[in-house]
């Protein structure tokens, strides 16, 4: 923190004039940016940043191109945060852009625990603005995606990470089999759901994080904020957890955008819960090649089984309904009791108690969060060491990739439900899914 107030300082000085810097403090989450709260002569704002130049290789657009898309949405009509200053390579703080900060709440629990009467209204009247940005607005660098080639790139990253996730292959043979025809592109934001919103007394107050948007099907953002990972445990509201997709739609319709085609929402809805299990996938990765090492990556790696766990509850329709019926198989028991030294179950448990005991306790802001998120990730190994490591299938994967493999096989589903019930209750004992996936299963 220190490191950075005095080039920061000195960049709020050249750009918006002489000023103390006060209050400097880094925002807990963010799975990919870093985000600094601060005070300048007395007004707020937030640093958008990356630490340096690499890390942002790989990714279509930098932070240049980004600040100018915020500042076109905002110039356009849309609750965009409002962009004061972008960093240049002698600012010394990597990459980045300072935003005039916005009060208004931005957690999902305390947003859903009691959403204003207005916020699904708001949901869709805003996308609408966002997808009616005329093309001549949008700054040069933001893609086109092309929905074909993007689903061929997620197979081929599947398969460099192992292709043996069976619930992962069977999504990418539904996408390619009940691939959209092209659409008209229009802006599509990327990341428009609850954590990426902030929300007021009055609704909709700021759209965050825009360094996804592309070019592309406007159905995708309808879709993607109604993922079931995106409700944070609202599942009775499909709706970005908040209500209705009718309401939803018809918000967004009467604002100005296009008719909803239900089977090509579908289709994204499938597309991007496969898209983020990849991308958590893509998170392990990135702690391995040692390209990112903190705590967290490795944890979001193992969210993977939520979305496999999704893809299933999505995808089972599909099955006749016999096979819907059919009951599940046990999971296996390998329940021990501990005897003689430690083991490694409960040497991982002495350490987590620490750190909850210890060191949670004592750390503040960023820190505390980073304490969690390492306890989250000793809770994974201890229930993984009750349970005992099951191995991937990649010979069925194949099998439903190829499309050799159908959910009217007798007895595949009902094995596909439980072998992503039994990950997920390792991984993510708390999502809100499992509950829902064991009553509707009979598990």
């Amino acid at each position: 923190m220190t490191e950075l107030a005095e080039p920061l300082s000195a960049f709020m000085s050249r750009a918006l004039g002489p000023g103390a810097l006060s209050g400097l403090s880094r925002l807990s989450g963010g799975a990919n940016m870093e985000s600094w709260a601060f005070d300048w002569r007395g007004e707020g704002y937030v640093l958008r940043r990356a630490p340096s130049a690499e890390y942002m290789e790989g990714r279509p657009y930098g932070h240049e191109v980004e600040a100018a898309l915020v500042r076109a949405a905002r110039a356009g009509g849309v609750k965009a945060p409002e962009v004061v200053a972008v960093l240049a390579d002698g600012d010394g703080m990597g990459t980045g852009y300072v935003m005039r900060r916005i009060t208004a709440e931005v957690s999902p629990a305390k947003i859903l625990s009691a959403p204003p009467p207005s916020l699904i209204a708001d949901l869709g009247r805003e996308l609408a603005r966002i997808h009616a940005l005329p093309r001549a607005a949008i700054p040069e660098g933001i893609p086109v995606m092309d929905t074909a080639e993007a689903l061929a790139e997620l197979k081929a990253r599947f398969l460099s990470y192992g292709g043996d996730r069976p619930a992962i292959a069977l999504a990418i043979r539904w996408c390619e089999d009940h691939l959209p025809a092209p659409a008209e592109p229009v802006l599509v934001h990327g990341d428009y759901r609850m954590g990426n919103v902030m929300v007021d007394g009055q609704g909709l107050a700021a759209v965050l994080d825009w360094e996804l948007a592309h070019l592309g099907d406007a159905h995708e953002d309808l879709a993607f904020g109604c993922m079931t990972v995106w409700r944070f445990g609202c599942l009775d509201r499909p709706a970005f957890g908040v209500g209705s997709l009718e309401d939803y739609f018809a918000a967004y319709e009467a604002a100005g955008g296009q008719a909803v085609d239900r089977a090509r929402f579908r289709f994204w809805l499938v597309y991007r819960t496969l898209w983020w299990a990849l991308g958590c996938l893509q998170m392990g990765q990135a702690w391995r090649s040692g390209a990112d090492t903190t705590v967290e990556r490795v944890v979001v790696g193992r969210r993977t089984a939520e979305q496999e766990l999704d893809l299933i509850r999505l995808l089972d329709e599909e099955a006749p309904e016999a096979e819907r019926q059919r009951p599940l198989p046990p999971s296996a028991d390998r329940a021990q009791t501990p005897v003689g030294e430690p083991t490694n179950r409960e040497m991982v448990a002495a350490v987590r108690d620490w750190i909850e005991s210890a060191i949670k306790p004592k750390a503040e802001g960023h820190a505390k969060f980073e304490a969690v998120v390492a306890m989250n990730a000793l809770g994974i190994v201890m229930r993984d060491l009750d349970a005992g490591v099951g191995a991937e299938d990649r010979t069925l994967a194949e099998a439903l990739m190829s499309g050799a493999a159908t959910l009217a096989e007798p007895g595949l589903l009902a094995r596909l439900r439980r072998a992503v019930l039994d990950k997920c209750a390792i991984d993510s004992p708390k999502y809100a899914a499992l509950a829902t996936a064991r009553a509707d299963w009979r598990s």
